[in-house]
């Protein structure tokens, strides 16, 4: 439990860095697959909402890529909130400094548990409320890991993951004939990390999954919960 409450500290250090990483990985997951039974849509990637946008506008579907438009900028506007907060903090000197973002993100994604299932009815504005405010999460989420790490693990990239961990395999079982130059070697640590991450994304996308299937909205609950229990440190240190 010390552990998980330690997180979100500004002391970071290698493991530290990537147990969190893996902690949001699996919490992008599962919010992932479960907007997408919740909504219809994959919120974490913005590849495929780009090209979106591009495939709209070549079918005149501008409604469409309007909407794909605003996912986008939305998901921008969740990065750059997390900058802001960070900085803010940083110059201030806040232990929370890294929480904060996430306090924010369990605190949108309880209000969307307790509140979506009031909402199911209202389908026409709840569903692409609902794409913004997952794309927003994302882009929040995606930049706290990122400006922690210094660029070196995100949690919501999983072509990157899966792009990495091709080239480690590729060196692992290439064979290496030394005189023809350097040998390629597998970097056994990144390879490991690329693995955990990718196996937190799929494993929470399948509690994800079988979480909103079962219980509906109030699956992001134990989610939110997870990510102010890593926060909750931090912040309590702030304000004693």
């Amino acid at each position: 439990m010390k552990r998980i409450l330690d997180l979100a500290s500004p002391d970071r250090s290698i493991g530290r860095d990537r147990a969190l990483g893996a902690m949001l990985a699996l919490v992008a997951g599962a919010t992932n697959a479960g907007g997408f039974l919740a909504v219809g849509q994959y919120t974490s990637h913005m590849t495929g909402i780009v090209s979106g946008i591009g495939d709209a506008l070549a079918f005149g579907h501008f409604p469409v890529a309007a909407a794909a438009v605003c996912a986008l900028l939305a998901f921008l506007v969740g990065a750059m909130t997390t900058a802001i907060t960070v900085n803010w903090a940083r110059r201030r000197h806040l232990r929370s400094r890294f929480a904060i973002p996430l306090l924010l993100e369990a605190f949108l994604l309880l209000a969307f548990g307790l509140s979506g299932w009031m909402l199911q009815g209202y389908t026409t504005w709840i569903a692409p409320a609902t794409v913004l405010m997952l794309c927003y999460l994302m882009g929040l989420q995606n930049a706290v890991i990122t400006k922690i790490s210094k660029a070196e693990i995100r949690t919501t990239h999983v072509t990157g993951l899966i792009t990495d961990i091709g080239i480690e395999l590729g060196r692992f079982i290439y064979v290496n004939r030394e005189e023809h130059g350097v040998p390629a070697g597998v970097n056994r640590e990144r390879l490991g990390v690329h693995l955990l991450l990718f196996s937190c994304f799929l494993g929470g996308s399948v509690i994800g999954a079988f979480g909103f299937k079962a219980i509906g909205f109030f699956a992001t609950i134990p989610l939110a919960v997870l990510l102010a229990t890593i926060a909750l440190k931090p912040v309590a240190e702030d304000i004693g």
